[in-house]
């Protein structure tokens, strides 16, 4: 659910924080007010596309947050996923603060990606838009309207479809790519195995160059090696008068002829023949090192040969000695491929064809999924039209054999209804007006909304084109919505905001210097007033209250009905 709204310096708006609640929240207020660019900001949170001019006159940022809470496990496991960190209660706070060309979007406090915001919130509310009717003309929503309402059965099945439709598309790639005329196969074959023999001739061996490029620079610097080494062979030993060695011994002896006259000064002799013993073993280990370090010049040119192989091998065939040897590897797979070049064609022509048939296997039991479904999806849909005020209609969800088949299957779904009696089905785009076309729409979000998990749906004028007793059946279509789900409706009808559960206001004010759009709840009286100004009522007469307190009782009459 959607609990708060918090929008600050965006168009009209200053700051202003609104607390939605349970069931059916409906939004009213004045033309121009500002109703839809609430429901925009909205959409900007979860990723909408901003642009400089919306942001507050005199503002160098604009921040948009929302405060929602959810039990559902799949948006604790969402978060997780996200590495974020779900709050014991359910809160999932989610906030964008725009500036001109930067954006920051926060999850729980921790800055995440749009994407990741977008996925979050495919799983929290579902906003139908003002024109988002006029999507049922492309036939694409069809189908996905009818794939939603498939439910789990479907996901399992579209996934065998579309794993198979990729394998497909794989091996038809690998033979379009190998495909070889005999001047062409002769002079792939000649290429690969001159680059196999040149590589198996340098008999690698994986990290053979790091060691020979930690030998190569000991052979670059030896001379320098070899002086250092000497020099402190000589300051360390027992050869060289004033070095440490000869000293060390003067010192020892020194001690010794005194060590036996107190405790501490044998404990302090014990240390100094440490000393002296780690001395001599450290001149021991460097005269052994400078006796390891002497080669030739013949040494060093065998190196430097070699290390110039490995690395013109590298420049050639991969970046290490590793993806030398994977390539080689592959030069042999094709020649021992190409050496029966025919065989192993038909091989991949005869894996194409039983792709092709688990293929065909799944697509036929996707369909028979979706052929299920689309008939009790078009009786749905069709007593959902009928509570909607239309009197005689027909309606079918056509699932058809499409030309090609696609990563979704071999379908055409498209929506096909009928309004007056003794006309015949069709197309939406041919039949329904804008009007139906709305009415349309909040039937397919009913229908979906007894399968679907979101909590929260908005309706942005969904009322368009539709009045009176029409009116009334929409507005108690969207309150038994509300009983499933929190609806936030934006509407410019009194019948449908009588229906409200929680009434809101949007109110623009102007002073010399500003405007500011700005949203409050409304009591019931309250809630009476703004009814008889949509009723058209200039000013709080008594007929029009007692009008609108009358529409009030219906509404309560409904809601009782469903309770």
């Amino acid at each position: 659910m959607l609990q708060s709204l918090h929008v600050k310096n965006l168009a009209l708006m200053e700051e202003t924080e609104v607390e939605f609640g349970r069931g059916l929240n409906i939004l009213t207020g004045e033309t121009g007010a500002g109703k839809s660019l609430l429901i925009g900001s909205v959409t900007l949170a979860l990723g909408g596309k901003f642009e400089k001019e919306m942001l507050r006159r005199g503002a160098e940022s604009a921040l948009v947050e929302l405060v929602f809470c959810s039990e559902d496990e799949r948006v604790r496991k969402k978060l997780l996923q996200l590495d974020l960190e779900p709050e014991e209660d359910g809160t999932v706070i989610i906030s964008r603060r725009m500036q001109p060309g930067k954006s920051v979007y926060r999850v729980n406090g921790e800055t995440v990606t749009a994407r990741q915001v977008r996925e979050l919130a495919e799983l929290l509310i579902d906003i139908h838009g003002q024109h988002e009717h006029q999507s049922l003309l492309n036939k694409k929503k069809h189908m996905e309207i009818l794939d939603a309402y498939c439910g789990e059965e479907f996901l399992k099945a579209a996934a065998a479809v579309e794993g198979a439709w990729k394998e497909c598309r794989e091996i038809e790639k690998a033979l379009e790519e190998e495909a070889m005329d005999e001047e062409t196969k002769a002079r792939e074959q000649a290429l690969a195995a001159f680059e196999l023999e040149e590589i198996e001739q340098a008999k690698l061996t994986p990290g053979e160059d790091d060691e020979l490029e930690k030998r190569y620079r000991l052979m670059v610097n030896s001379k320098k090696i070899a002086e250092c080494l000497t020099e402190s062979y000589q300051y360390t030993g027992s050869d060289f008068e004033n070095g440490a060695g000869p000293a060390l011994s003067r010192a020892l002896r020194a001690l010794r002829s005194v060590s036996g006259l107190d405790e501490r000064l044998g404990e302090l002799e014990e240390q100094l023949s440490e000393i002296d013993s780690l001395l001599s073993d450290y001149n021991r280990d460097l005269a052994e090192y400078m006796g390891d370090c002497e080669f030739d010049s013949g040494d060093f040119s065998v190196v430097e040969e070699r290390l110039n192989l490995l690395n013109r091998l590298k420049e050639k065939y991969g970046q290490s000695l590793e993806q030398v040897i994977a390539y080689g590897r592959e030069r042999e797979a094709f020649l021992e491929k190409i050496s029966d070049y025919d065989a192993y064609m038909q091989q991949q022509e005869q894996k194409l064809q039983a792709a092709r048939e688990r293929l065909e296997k799944a697509c036929g039991a996707l369909s028979r999924i979706r052929r299920k479904n689309a008939k009790t999806l078009t009786e749905k849909l069709k007593n959902a039209l009928v509570h909607l005020n239309f009197l005689t209609v027909e309606f079918e969800t056509a699932v058809s054999r499409a030309q090609n088949i696609t990563a979704r299957g071999w379908d055409d779904v498209e929506f096909l209804i009928s309004t007056n009696p003794g006309e015949g089905l069709k197309p939406l785009g041919q039949v329904a007006s804008g009007g139906e076309l709305s009415r349309i729409m909040l039937g397919i979000k009913t229908v979906l909304a007894g399968r679907d998990d979101i909590d929260t749906l908005i309706f942005d004028e969904i009322d368009t084109g539709i009045s009176g007793r029409t009116a009334w059946r929409v507005s108690e279509q969207l309150d038994t919505v509300a009983h499933a789900h929190q609806v936030l409706c934006i509407t410019h009808l009194p019948q449908i905001a009588a229906m409200a559960d929680r009434h809101f206001v949007i109110e623009k004010s102007s002073s010399s210097d500003s405007t500011i759009t700005d949203i409050r709840v409304l009591g019931e009286e309250e809630s009476l007033g703004e009814l008889a100004r949509l009723l058209g009522s200039d000013s709080l007469s008594e007929a029009a209250l007692s009008n609108a307190r009358e529409m009030r009782l219906q509404a309560g009459a409904h809601k009782e009905n469903l309770s």
